[in-house]
């Protein structure tokens, strides 16, 4: 129920949304979205939109918080940015994002309530819930001359200064204040045509990565290395610094090359992760094994150039690579498919396993990084195409099959393409809950698979994002 005043209105809030709102009802029974709160508040709330089915509020006043609304770890200006759960209790976090997956299973694929309980597992903790992050990303904005480096406010878009991040690992809390400072130093000077600033920091091989996304104009160099390097080198030691150029419109720019500036030029990350032993196991690299019940991957480092892509939260990675090979079983003489690869989080250890890897990515630098990889790791049994998964879907007959499809998910085609292969089970990995449970009904109208068991894994804490892993399991030959 809902009492309105003249200009506000007091709602209780019912559950976290997919977003950053906290869902209520008015009086009149109507959605209101409302900004500020947490699920089991009650609020005054200032309506700050009108639509048909639904409105928009901010909260104005909190009147009673509820259990599970506490006192942020982190700056106000990291809660209004990128971390908009950090005011929720991390328990409920995790109750509230495998409500996500079962209300888009229920509201878009239809399935039944019953089924769903059965199906979809607790969301699952990767890692901290703080400092978990391997990359941190900032906006550059020109205003009056000079660049201003900070993070977006998610409700205005206002540019904020981030003076210290609660979500890179803790020794580097205040390099965003001193790369931003750098930077705005030497705007003073030179016009750096600088769109974003990325950082990526490893807790294991201790790689610190600064990537400057810049418009292709002239650019000091060797300037920008020193001044970055001296204003950072009382916190950490940077190992790499790039300048990925990009060109064209705000909504459709690309990368057109990568300079090195300083150090390697590109980023590494150590991988380990525990899965089942099988007496296939292992039959294309050397592992270190250790006794009792699974095999402990050591040594899998990963490479990648500042364009690529790779998880922002390492352990939740090897979380997924246990679950998705716990969920296809690879053995020795399998015919596997990975598509949407990327530089090979899940291609690496699946080859390690299987007779042969057909991988399909579209991205350039991540298919030149999954090559660099898979030397390193001595694999030769992966085929890779670059290109689209649709328009270059592999011309083979696989056993086991791994989708790890951009938030878009699966084009249809690409669902009729994997529906004609003799997989004997499909794992689905996916960002978005809604695009999975689309495809998810899709898939089983076609009949051929039929959804199996559903993990929602947190790779995002303070954050409503989840990542979930589906296995599919093939019923019809």
């Amino acid at each position: 129920m809902a009492q309105s005043t003249a200009q506000n209105t007091t709602l209780t809030l019912e559950r976290m949304t997919y977003g950053p709102s906290a869902l209520a009802h008015d009086r009149d029974g109507k959605t209101v979205f409302v900004l500020g709160g947490v699920a089991g508040d009650t609020v005054e709330a200032q309506i700050t939109s009108q639509h048909k089915s639904y409105s928009n509020a901010q909260v104005v006043n909190i009147v009673e918080r509820g259990p599970h609304h506490i006192k942020p770890a982190c700056s106000e200006v990291e809660l209004l940015s990128g971390c908009p759960w950090a005011n929720v209790d991390y328990a409920y976090q995790l109750i509230a994002k495998q409500g996500h997956v079962t209300n888009a299973l229920m509201r878009i694929a239809h399935f039944d309530p019953s089924r769903i309980e059965t199906l979809v597992a607790p969301c699952q903790q990767a890692s901290d819930s703080w400092h978990y992050r391997n990359k941190l990303e900032l906006t550059a904005e020109k205003t009056c001359g000079r660049v201003q480096i900070g993070v977006r406010n998610s409700a205005t878009n206002q540019l904020m200064a981030l003076k210290r991040t609660e979500l890179l690992p803790s020794p580097l809390a205040s390099l965003p204040k001193a790369v931003a400072g750098a930077l705005g130093y030497l705007s003073n000077s030179r016009d750096l045509s600088l769109l974003r600033v990325g950082i990526r920091a490893s807790k294991r091989t201790k790689d610190l990565e600064l990537a400057l996304w810049c418009e292709p104009e002239a650019f000091p160099r060797s300037q920008v290395a020193r001044v970055l390097n001296d204003a950072i080198q009382e916190q950490a030691k940077l190992t790499s610094i790039v300048r990925v150029l990009i060109k064209g419109p705000q909504k459709a720019r690309k990368t057109v090359g990568v300079e090195r500036l300083f150090g390697k030029g590109s980023w590494s990350e150590q991988l380990l992760y525990n899965m089942p032993a099988t007496p296939q196991a292992d039959v294309n690299a050397n592992l270190n094994a250790h006794a009792g019940s699974s095999v402990t991957t050591n040594g899998t480092r990963m490479t990648f150039s500042a364009p690529s892509f790779f998880q922002v939260n390492t352990k939740g990675a090897e979380k997924l690579v246990e679950l998705v090979m716990e969920f296809l079983q690879p053995a020795s003489n399998d015919i596997a498919m990975d598509l949407y690869s990327g530089a090979g989080t899940f291609t690496l250890p699946l080859a390690r396993r299987c007779k042969q890897v057909y991988a399909v990515e579209s991205y350039g630098s991540s298919v030149r990084d999954l090559r660099r990889n898979l030397d390193a790791c001595g694999l030769h049994n992966v085929q890779i195409t670059g290109g689209d998964a649709g328009r270059e879907f592999p011309d083979t007959r696989a056993n086991i099959i791994v989708v790890d499809p951009p938030r878009s998910g699966l084009a249809p085609n690409v669902i009729d393409q994997l529906c004609e292969q003799p997989a004997r089970s499909i794992t689905y990995v996916s960002c978005d809950p809604a695009t999975l449970a689309r495809d998810l009904a899709r898939f089983e109208e076609r009949g051929i698979y039929k959804v199996q068991r559903i993990v929602p894994v947190d790779l995002f804490p303070q954050t409503f994002h989840v990542e979930t892993v589906c296995l599919m399991s093939r019923v019809k030959d």
